[in-house]
């Protein structure tokens, strides 16, 4: 049965609840969220309350700008992210596409024992990206 789950940044400024069943949390190896060490788990867009205007984060793409991540503009945490589109190439290999919903950084919930969570791999760092050429 879905709990719902309190969320802030760290400075307790950007603030949302999700509807969510927790039973593991993702762990990229990308060169983004290898660095910052987020722990994902997405929830469904009706499953995710924002009590704040999305304009009070600072939004940062990179890369194919296919992603979104938000930022606190006051301490710099990142509580959630918009996920990004599968391209071609991954749908035809047969990954399900996850559309509409969040990327919940489960690190700013409250009420998680993180250690207690299966934790996935997911291997961002050989997804279908474009760096652009050193000019």
């Amino acid at each position: 049965m879905k709990k719902t789950y309190t969320g802030y940044c760290h400075c307790k400024r950007i603030k949302f609840e999700i509807d969510a069943v927790i039973d593991h949390v993702r762990e990229c190896d990308c060169s983004l969220c290898s660095q910052r060490g987020a722990l994902i788990f997405r929830v469904p867009e009706d499953c995710f309350r924002l009590q704040n205007p999305l304009s009070d984060l600072t939004r940062y793409q990179w890369n194919t700008k296919m992603a979104a991540d938000y930022f606190c503009p006051n301490c710099g945490m990142l509580p959630f992210r918009k996920p990004r589109t599968l391209t071609e190439k991954e749908l035809e290999s047969g990954m399900t596409p996850f559309l509409g919903g969040w990327a919940i950084n489960v690190r700013c919930l409250e009420g998680i024992d993180i250690s207690a969570l299966p934790r996935k791999a997911v291997h961002g760092s050989r997804l279908d990206i474009i760096i652009p050429r050193s000019q």
